[in-house]
């Protein structure tokens, strides 16, 4: 009878604990599960929280152009770059994509704020200064956003590539997220100088 007794006593320990075991993987399980979710969606966030900025930006460059055509009617192929890199933002889909066409935004940012130099009354005009300073405001901003995003992107990759967080993410097919990376030939020519006069 104590025999009985104990193999009872016995097989609802081992049952409670298999019981436990079972809801504390399900529970790990699911836990990664929601961190992966929260990190993708991380992911969109900040990258919509550059693309707002990038947006933001993209606006300001038409008015920086309208006030300096005035001034610099010899200087078309300037205005042309920068239309040709507005362009091929619009046309960009994938985070590539959009690095490399605002890089080349930057780039023809630099070569028009080179061109102003050359014309003192234009870098006198309140409105072209306050341009200048919003769009270089912007910079610094985007420039932020773009360092987060590739925060967020970093650490998601990273768990991807993590047991058991890479068994979950296979489930979920989950791949990884693209950086934000600069050109070679940004590495070597930063291009942007915002002089603003007094």
């Amino acid at each position: 009878m104590a025999n009985k007794k104990w193999f009872v006593t016995g097989a609802v320990v081992i049952a409670a604990v298999i019981a436990f075991v079972v809801v504390g993987s399900v529970g790990y399980f699911l836990s990664i599960y929601n961190g992966l979710v929260e990190m993708k969606n991380n992911i969109g966030r900040s990258w919509a929280n550059v693309d707002v900025l990038l947006k933001q930006r993209h606006d300001e460059l038409p008015k920086l152009v309208n006030t300096c055509e005035a001034y610099m009617q010899h200087e078309r192929a300037v205005f042309d770059k920068l239309s040709d890199a507005r362009a091929a933002l619009a046309g960009a889909r994938t985070v590539g994509q959009r690095a490399e066409a605002e890089h080349q935004i930057t780039r023809a940012i630099g070569a028009f704020m080179a061109v102003v130099e050359n014309y003192p009354d234009l870098k006198a005009d309140q409105g072209f200064r306050a341009l200048q300073q919003r769009i270089s405001e912007l910079e610094n901003q985007i420039a932020d956003r773009r360092e987060f995003y590739n925060d967020v992107v970093t650490i998601f990759n990273t768990r991807l590539e993590q047991i058991p967080d890479s068994w979950v993410a296979q489930g979920m097919e989950l791949k990884s997220a693209e950086l934000f990376k600069i050109s070679d030939r940004d590495r070597e020519d930063p291009g942007v100088e915002f002089k603003l006069t007094a």
